[in-house]
């Protein structure tokens, strides 16, 4: 096979792959909260809450906050519990060197992790939203759970309380690969413990979480968006300009 047949044969497969990264799991679309304020906020209750204890955002400060429509009251009385001051970035209390000695990694910077996880197989919010929700419980791990997203994964299922506790459940079929095998396939979770909210309630929960680390990767989106559209239409209605003043200016020479 020559090159350029290499070459386009690579590329065929390249969507596949990018799937095969993501463990085979399809990923549910997560809805869409750039536009709702109030979600916002919320995401950013919880991400304090429950993120920040042992994940920094390192990138991000607390008065930042204040573009979700929150004033700098609001911030230092409901969201400043690793700061004393507003100005002073969204990082953890915990010691790299214990988190290690936890969790056996360091937990990762949160700040554009949204755009860290877009793949082939869907955005990062997709996989934020997919991966937050399919927590579930497994006493062979030393946090006692597992994740269907990233499995044997070193997190603990932080959002417990909220969920509950879920195993999964597997059933048998056919290997398609191997002719009269038999091999365990994801069929579903089972609630095992109701937890503090109802499943849509908490499918909600999680989408403000993960609509705020998306906003939290580029606070400046939705200006950037206004601003290109302000600048497409200002240069169309300038090439338009420019063309009759051509037309008329080449009428006069002719």
């Amino acid at each position: 096979m020559n090159f350029p047949k290499r070459l386009i044969a690579i590329l065929a497969l390249l969507p596949g792959l990018a799937l095969a990264n993501e463990g085979g799991v399809a990923l549910d679309k997560a809805p869409d909260r750039s536009n709702n304020l109030a979600a916002l906020q919320n995401g950013a209750k919880l991400f304090v809450n429950y993120c920040l204890n042992c994940h920094n955002a390192s990138s991000m400060r607390y008065n930042r906050l204040k573009d979700l429509g929150l004033s700098e009251e609001q911030i230092k009385a409901n969201l400043l519990f690793t700061g004393d001051k507003v100005g002073e970035m969204m990082t953890t209390t915990m010691k790299p060197a214990d988190a290690k000695a936890w969790f056996g990694v360091v937990p990762p910077d949160l700040s554009v992790i949204q755009r860290a996880k877009a793949s082939g197989a869907g955005s990062g919010s997709d996989y934020l939203y997919t991966y937050l929700r399919t927590f579930y419980k497994d006493d062979t791990r030393p946090t006692g759970w597992n994740n269907l997203v990233v499995n044997n994964v070193a997190m603990p299922h932080v959002l417990w309380e909220l969920q509950g506790i879920q195993k999964v459940v597997m059933k048998e079929v056919p290997d398609p690969h191997e002719h009269g095998k038999m091999i365990h396939e994801f069929a579903g979770f089972e609630q095992v413990t109701p937890g503090k909210l109802q499943k849509l309630e908490f499918d909600t929960a999680v989408a403000d979480l993960v609509g705020y680390m998306e906003w939290m990767a580029e606070p400046a989106a939705q200006t950037r968006k206004k601003l290109g559209a302000a600048v497409v239409l200002f240069m169309a209605v300038f090439a338009f300009l420019a063309w009759r003043l051509n037309a008329s200016f080449w009428k006069e020479v002719k």
